[in-house]
């Protein structure tokens, strides 16, 4: 980053650099950034309009952060484009072996990829995967994907909640393909590391080798391809990665949170190529799967508890795998540390707290779905700008949900509704928060009719459905 006001400036670009992370600093800031201090606003200029407003809506409130941690005082940010900033100064040789190390540091290809058949070169496999009959259809598609050379569907698409199996199923298929074929190439990387690895070959001029890097896979894994919504240059890239592999007969695997349709200013072109292969919706586990979870992690832990103990666990958590786990090192780290047999009575009272805390979660792509089909439109009416009554009431108790259940802010809940600006989720959640203080009738158009439902009683209809 290029500084004015140097000893202070150069404070912010530390904390910066600090909150950010040092590949993310290096990928966003080094040389492509500059901020100016002026009297009433923080400048903050960018080499291009790509960078400038990637860095506004993924690090404005970072750099705010730390501003005002060095100043003392807020300082609003003015954002800009400055082309001088794009000529890249002559660099000594030392820099340019960073910028190796940062290519090297985001690759997951194995780069011997005739190593020993029992080295897993990812944490998650196949066989400690536990199958339900909420997960069953897609642990059979990815071990037909492992098991078979040439795959009958591609790509194979995951998508669900957050912390229910998505990431466990494909590094499985990579651990699984990497031991019976150990020649093949393959990467799993999530869609942000894609995007970094992008930009990093953009800056470096070294777009080709990024491409020949992951165009010649035989198996590719993206983790979150939902990051790409409303990033257009990323997903060309990612469309043309995505068709070489597949003209070649190779694999594509995804996972995501929501549907290809239900993801928000996603290309046409990509949605399609999605659904022409198998998307397969993988949900929470039921109460007899969440203790097979827990009886099977419990045993790794070398925690020795009751089956009274592992229903209580099973029974209370619901959500997501991975509070299952916090609950069960929770207990291991306690009787650890007391020295105590972890009874039933004992788990309910070191859980207690935790338990209490464990709302239902409720995820973006459940609240778009149940708002759409109680008012009677399509979940991609719902992500576009259309601004009849019933859509625009149904976008506004989206939004107002989505801030109910959810702890995203308010730009963060406007590009997940298909890339809508902060103000207009403030107004569509003030709006709906006057209806419901009067209570008025709510009317709008449905297939079958004209409807008019009382606020409140719309909104406990939405409620019950969400919960």
């Amino acid at each position: 980053m290029q500084a004015v006001f140097t000893d202070e400036m150069s404070a912010v670009g530390e904390r910066i650099a600090d909150k950010v992370g040092s590949t993310q600093y290096q990928v966003w800031f080094k040389q492509a950034t500059r901020l100016v201090m002026k009297d009433d606003h923080v400048e903050v200029a960018a080499a291009n309009p790509f960078i400038c407003n990637w860095i506004q809506g993924h690090f404005a409130s970072m750099i705010e952060e730390a501003v005002h941690e060095v100043f003392g005082v807020p300082s609003p940010l003015r954002f800009q484009v400055d082309g001088k900033l794009a000529k890249r100064p002559d660099k000594p040789i030392m820099e340019h072996q960073k910028t190796e190390r940062v290519l090297n540091s985001l690759r997951r290809t194995p780069v011997q990829p005739k190593r020993g058949i029992g080295e897993k070169p990812l944490k998650l496999t196949l066989d400690t995967f536990v199958v339900g009959p909420k997960n069953q259809l897609a642990f059979n598609a990815a071990q037909t994907l492992a098991r078979e050379e040439t795959s009958p569907f591609n790509p194979l698409f995951l998508h669900g909640g957050y912390g229910i199996g998505k990431t466990h199923l494909l590094q499985g298929v990579c651990n699984a393909i990497y031991a019976s074929r150990p020649d093949c190439r393959w990467a799993y990387l999530s869609a942000e590391e894609f995007a970094n690895q992008y930009v990093v070959a953009l800056k470096t001029r070294k777009l080709d080798a990024f491409r020949r890097r992951l165009r010649n896979l035989d198996v590719l894994a993206i983790d979150d391809i939902h990051f790409l919504a409303n990033k257009n240059a990323m997903q060309e890239e990612f469309l043309h990665t995505f068709n070489t592999i597949d003209l070649a007969g190779k694999q594509v695997i995804l996972a995501s949170d929501a549907h290809p349709k239900e993801i928000g200013k996603l290309c046409e072109k990509l949605v399609n190529r999605f659904v022409s292969g198998m998307v397969v919706r993988v949900d929470a586990p039921d109460f007899e799967t969440r203790r097979r979870i827990c009886s099977q992690r419990a045993a790794g832990m070398k925690l020795n508890i009751s089956q009274d103990v592992i229903d209580y666990i099973a029974g209370s958590i619901s959500a997501s795998v991975r509070e299952l786990e916090g609950a069960l090192v929770k207990l291991a780290a306690f009787g650890s540390l007391s020295g105590q047999r972890i009874s039933l009575t004992v788990a309910q009272q070191v859980l207690a707290d935790q338990i209490a805390r464990t709302d239902p979660v409720v995820h973006h792509s459940e609240i778009v779905s149940v708002t759409a089909e109680f008012f009677g439109v399509s979940v991609s009416d719902v992500y576009s700008a259309k601004k009849d009554r019933t859509t625009s009431l149904a976008r506004a108790f989206g939004m107002y949900l989505h801030r109910r259940f959810t702890k995203s802010s308010y730009p963060e809940i406007g590009r997940a509704m298909g890339g809508k600006n902060h103000a207009t989720v403030i107004l569509a959640c003030r709006k709906i928060e006057s209806h419901l203080k009067t209570n008025n009738d709510l009317k709008w158009r449905t297939p079958t009719g004209w409807r008019n439902v009382p606020a409140k009683d719309a909104l406990d209809a939405l409620l019950e459905k969400v919960s």
